[in-house]
């Protein structure tokens, strides 16, 4: 065997291993991939990797994927980076993908509006598939009509062309909210929800209203960021009439504007005024009184879409799932005033 170049310079290739070794490149092939027996010798087999070991050889990762048509890698596309929300889904989805060697590349859709720009429209061959979060109707269409399966987290399952779906039970998270408030005595409510068109928000305010036929509800929509919201409840809890006694917010960060407009109205939560957020992100114990809120399992619900795509891409089923969310009662929720 001719011995090893020093270690330096261009990266080996398996040409280089070959040469030292004494072998064909087809060999070489062979041994690395594992699929030398009954074709090599054992003392072959042990040339060739000795050549790589000391050549430092790696083997072009990238080159064998394209010509096994698998790159292992998947996308997951989220309406927003300012959401804590997300940052949970994609550590669920990576940890996952890590267990079967995949990795994760983590894509932001402006606002969950469509229509996304597609991110790899001249390199679809960079992925394998594609997990989209809690996007709008129309914020796919850059990625339906390609061969790569779809996985859609917290969306409509009816007519989006998925190969699978895993939602989290926000309308069982809604009833909860109205449950807790109904027993607490309210009856005048304001619905803070969310301006975005999403399937996700749309759920949550039926089954609230559904579970508040017969009370008194005003609705009002905000983008989602807490000066707006504080705007939006400040005028409506300001205007002329019964006030609410209870404000439902479509999110944690509605909920922390709704907070502040009281604050600035001189109303004490939860003495005067009730409130309620969704989704139980850090910012629900930060604020005072700590908020009463749904609690969202972001982490299963990524790692539970990355196995969602993981199934498809094995051919095996991959049935509908829908996750339990639970009701955290803490101390912006209390008794409806006496008025």
């Amino acid at each position: 065997m001719q011995t090893p170049e020093p270690i330096g310079g261009p990266r080996p290739t398996s040409r280089d291993v070959a040469r030292v070794a004494g072998v064909s490149q087809a060999t070489v092939s062979l041994v690395l991939g594992d699929k030398w027996r009954g074709r090599v010798s054992e003392r072959t087999a042990g040339a060739v990797r000795e050549a790589a070991a000391g050549l430092g050889y790696r083997p072009n990762l990238a080159a064998r994927n394209l010509r096994l048509g698998r790159t292992r890698t998947a996308l997951l596309v989220v309406p927003a980076l300012t959401n804590e929300f997300f940052a949970h889904v994609y550590t669920g989805a990576a940890a996952a993908a890590a267990e079967h060697g995949f990795g994760v590349v983590l894509y932001p859709s402006p606002d969950g509006l469509g229509p996304a720009r597609d991110p790899f429209a001249s390199a679809q061959s960079a992925l394998d598939g594609v997990i989209a979060s809690s996007m709008a109707t129309d914020a796919l269409e850059a990625f339906r009509g390609t061969d790569l399966p779809l996985v859609m987290l917290d969306s409509d399952p009816a007519g989006s062309g998925a190969a699978a779906h895993v939602n989290l039970d926000v309308a069982d998270g809604m009833r909860r909210v109205t449950d807790h408030l109904l027993a607490l005595g309210h009856r005048r409510f304001l619905h803070l929800a969310s301006a975005a068109p999403s399937w996700t928000f749309d759920v949550r305010a039926e089954a609230l209203s559904h579970a508040l036929r017969g009370a008194d509800v005003r609705t009002v929509r905000s983008p989602l960021n807490t000066a707006d919201a504080r705007e939006a409840a400040g005028t409506a809890l300001a205007a002329p009439g019964a006030r609410p006694t209870a404000v439902i917010c479509d999110d944690d960060i509605l909920a922390a504007g709704v907070c502040k407009a009281a604050r600035r109205l001189g109303l004490r939560v939860p003495e005067d005024l009730s409130v309620t957020g969704f989704d139980d992100m850090a910012l629900a114990t930060v604020l005072e009184p700590e908020l009463t809120t749904v609690r969202l399992p972001a982490e299963e619900f990524g790692r539970r879409g990355m196995e969602a795509l993981l199934a498809v891409l094995a051919g095996e089923p991959a049935p509908p799932v829908t996750l339990p969310v639970v009701l955290v009662r803490r101390g912006s929720t209390g008794p409806a005033p006496a008025l």
